[in-house]
């Protein structure tokens, strides 16, 4: 609940400060990071070599899915990896439906047992004028 809370918080800030939209940034404000869901039912198993730390990835929001009303599919050049787990998809859910242009990659890549975290997405949000050094 509390990690919930304060992503509302940050995107919120984000885009009260940015009302029109994100543009490329010197720096940016991690919304939440977290592990994909459905690694091994998509297609990740398929591409996982060929994915690097780093690789910019598209959230594309699903109202409509039958299974959970904040749904947000994660995609890598094309192919559905997977989904931004339930617990921690409504505050990304939310701001996407609001038009915010939030941002994703690859943050780390685990190869072990537990396919439910072998791939962590960032999703973060761009400041423009704001360097990494302020």
């Amino acid at each position: 609940m509390f990690r919930s809370s304060c992503a509302h918080a940050v995107i919120g800030i984000a885009c009260a400060v940015f009302p029109g939209g994100l543009p490329a940034a010197d720096a940016v404000i991690v919304v939440q990071r977290s592990p994909l869901a459905g690694f091994r039912h998509y297609e990740a198993p398929a591409v996982w070599r060929d994915v690097s730390t780093g690789d910019r990835l598209e959230l594309v929001r699903e109202p409509d899915n039958p299974y959970d009303r904040n749904a947000v599919r994660v995609v890598w050049r094309g192919r559905t990896l997977g989904y931004l787990a339930r617990r921690d998809n409504e505050a990304v859910a939310r701001q996407l439906d609001r038009g915010a242009p939030l941002q994703a990659n690859v943050a780390r890549l685990v190869e072990n047992r537990n396919r439910s975290v072998r791939l962590e997405v960032e999703v973060v949000a761009a400041l423009e004028g704001v360097t990494r050094d302020q």
